[in-house]
């Protein structure tokens, strides 16, 4: 009896460590599983021209602003720079004779802009209180995607995605580019005053390469930064 327990005894203690070597082969088969797994859980091109179009979008609009009604002179609002003119040569509005000496003057929209600014989604009208005008901002163009985006994973749940973007102006955008018949119909200094100041681009040019990194958390992806 005595020489059973021993035996017992041993055929327990080969079992233990045979345990131990199945548990920790299921443990590396697990987690080898599931970095298999999580590899394989990309970042689609659909997907990724989704978020960047997303992203491109979040960024906004390139603006114009400008004021409708009795316009004071100031630093910020200026009734004869290039963008009033250049609304005025496309028909938007007209600029009215100087009143107090040149320190105010009437803008008025005209029917066709008047039309334009109303039909124009996004366009924002705020009335001043002390001044009888109103300033409208106006989107002229936004940023758009270009083909489909090329995806590299950097590790499990990380991508960079290269992508071309460009803008696409709209009707007024059009009267602001920068290569455009309205824009190149004012001298030197008033086309760099378009660009520097006035929303001004060349949006029919080349097309711009740029890159975002995103990362999953979950199932979801979403930007981040480098």
């Amino acid at each position: 009896m005595f020489e059973q327990e021993i035996e017992m005894e041993q055929r327990q203690s080969s079992v233990v460590p045979l345990l131990l070597i199945v548990a920790m082969i299921l443990a590396i088969v697990g987690v080898a599983g599931y970095y298999l797994m999580e590899n394989r859980k990309v970042l689609a091109s659909a997907d990724a021209a989704k978020l960047v179009a997303a992203e491109l979008k979040k960024a906004g609009p390139s603006t114009i602003h400008f004021q409708a009604g009795i316009v004071t002179a100031s630093v910020q609002e200026r009734p004869h720079d290039p963008n009033y003119r250049l609304l005025e040569k496309a028909g938007m509005l007209t600029i009215g004779k100087d009143q107090d000496y040149g320190r105010r003057t009437p803008i008025v929209l005209t029917a066709a802009g008047r039309k334009m600014f109303e039909g124009l989604p996004g366009v924002s009208r705020t009335k001043e209180d002390k001044e009888k005008s109103e300033t409208y901002l106006v989107p002229i163009a936004e940023r758009v995607l270009v083909g489909t985006p090329q995806v590299t994973m950097n590790g499990i749940g990380r991508a960079t995605v290269e992508f071309t973007w460009e803008w696409q102006p709209n009707q007024v955008g059009e009267f602001f580019e920068a290569s455009g018949p309205l824009v190149k119909s004012f001298n030197t200094w008033d086309r760099a005053t378009l660009i520097d100041k006035y929303g001004a681009k060349f949006y029919h040019g080349q097309p711009t390469k740029a890159t975002m990194s995103f990362a999953r958390e979950g199932t979801e992806w979403h930007a981040v930064s480098e």
